[in-house]
């Protein structure tokens, strides 16, 4: 499966942007669809997971509230919906996922399908 990132962009601190994640070649019918970001010189981190057995969300202590996953089948394609954006938040975002995963997983070691990210830049 192959996924593809949209919806980047620059915004100023306050404003909002929704990032598709769109599946190629597959389905995003996994267990686990996870969102990741990374800044320059930081680590990949993860910020928000589905589990797709119940449409259940998760979210990283630094979104949680300000950020909404959701998934829409039959398009096959999950959403990130970003609220209330923060300088902080600037990095590029990547979305996950592998047939494997039976858990929810904050890790990205522990997935080995991802899309090439799209850039989200906040500005103060």
């Amino acid at each position: 499966v192959q996924l593809v990132e949209t919806g980047g962009g620059v915004v100023q601190a306050g404003g909002s942007l929704r990032l598709s994640c769109a599946a190629a070649g597959g389905t995003l019918d996994y267990y686990v669809v996870g969102w990741f970001r990374q800044a320059p010189g930081s680590e990949r981190e993860g910020i928000s997971l589905i589990i797709t057995s119940d449409d259940s969300t998760y979210y990283a202590d630094s979104v949680k509230g300000r950020f909404t996953t959701s998934r829409d089948k039959t398009r096959n394609t999950v959403y990130l919906q970003m609220n209330n954006l923060k300088p902080e938040d600037t990095a590029v975002y990547y979305c996950a996922t592998d047939p494997r995963l039976r858990y929810g997983s904050f890790d990205p070691r522990d997935y080995n399908y991802w899309g090439r990210g799209t850039q989200v830049t906040v500005s103060s």
